[in-house]
């Protein structure tokens, strides 16, 4: 199954691990970051679609499927973004365009602010910030979200209750969270489970949800009101899930950046894999 036709495999060294991903395509580079449960897989039918007008990079964030964990203690959404701009730096681009979707954008957002020499232009698929999602919660993001409560509390226990049902946990989110769960065949399902199968990886991927109520917020605390983001932000979500629910995004967006546009996509949590055409149309308008 060619799944990223004319796309080469790419293991990039930054920082004492690894970065796994695809690089293909020519024109202007876009780096592509994924959500939780999926890996750089996500993208597989916009990637090949954007590769003929741009050099696309889809890279694993750490922890999920074939980036290494990570070293030292440092999770927060700040290291993450440092190791995906090492990556495109030692592919040779020192200024490109970001797309993420939910855990991708929050580093994809996180590295506009911390690098705006680097990012010209950045894509957020579903979310607002982590600050002002901590900011803003209640009774409805306490069950709404209860992954970020579930595997953010003290090592053991979220780590060995993963471990022992993967496919439990993985099935839910795909299933609960999207409007179409057919677009997750077997498969692929299998793919991203293979993640939540690691003991390494599923500790560093608690430790990063840890990181998200303490540093990562207070990171974003610390830029409100003194550092906006640059670039042209686009923020797409969907019609049907939370963040169009709970939040005004557009007017979320714009309390961090000046150039915002976009709005909802009829389409689940996984707005990549349940509306692709969309989010292709929507990208190459955004960076043409």
């Amino acid at each position: 199954m060619a799944l990223f036709p004319g796309f080469d495999v790419v293991d990039v060294t930054v920082g004492g691990t690894t970065v796994h991903g695809r690089v293909g395509g020519a024109g202007p580079p876009l780096l592509l970051l994924h959500g939780i449960p999926e890996t750089h897989l996500m993208w597989r039918h916009v990637a090949p679609a954007l590769a003929a007008s741009f050099t696309v990079v889809a890279t694993d964030l750490r922890g999920y499927g074939g980036s290494g964990v990570g070293s030292g203690d440092d999770h927060s959404m700040r290291a993450l973004a440092a190791e995906q701009l090492a990556v495109m730096r030692a592919l040779g681009h020192q200024h490109f365009t970001v797309a993420g979707h939910d855990r991708g954008a929050r580093c994809a957002y996180r590295m506009a602010l911390d690098h705006p020499d680097h990012v010209s232009r950045l894509a957020v698929l579903d979310v607002v910030p982590t600050g002002e999602a901590f900011a803003r919660a209640g009774r409805e993001f306490a069950l709404g979200y209860w992954v970020w409560s579930f595997l953010a509390a003290p090592a053991p226990v979220p780590e060995q209750m993963v471990l022992g049902a993967p496919d439990t946990l993985v099935d839910h989110m795909l299933d609960s969270w999207s409007d179409d769960p057919a677009a997750f065949p077997p498969w692929l399902r299998e793919r991203y489970t293979a993640t939540f199968r690691d003991p390494d990886r599923v500790h560093a991927i608690c430790e990063q949800y840890r990181a998200a109520p303490d540093v990562d917020a207070a990171h974003d605390e610390a830029d409100r009101g003194a550092h906006r983001l640059r670039c042209p932000v686009l923020a797409l979500w969907s019609a049907t899930g939370a963040v169009d629910a709970w939040y005004e995004p557009l007017a979320v967006w714009r309390e961090w950046a000046d150039d915002v546009r976009g709005g909802p996509v009829d389409a689940g949590h996984f707005l990549a894999e349940e509306a692709p055409e969309t989010i292709t149309a929507a990208l190459r308008e955004f960076l043409l």
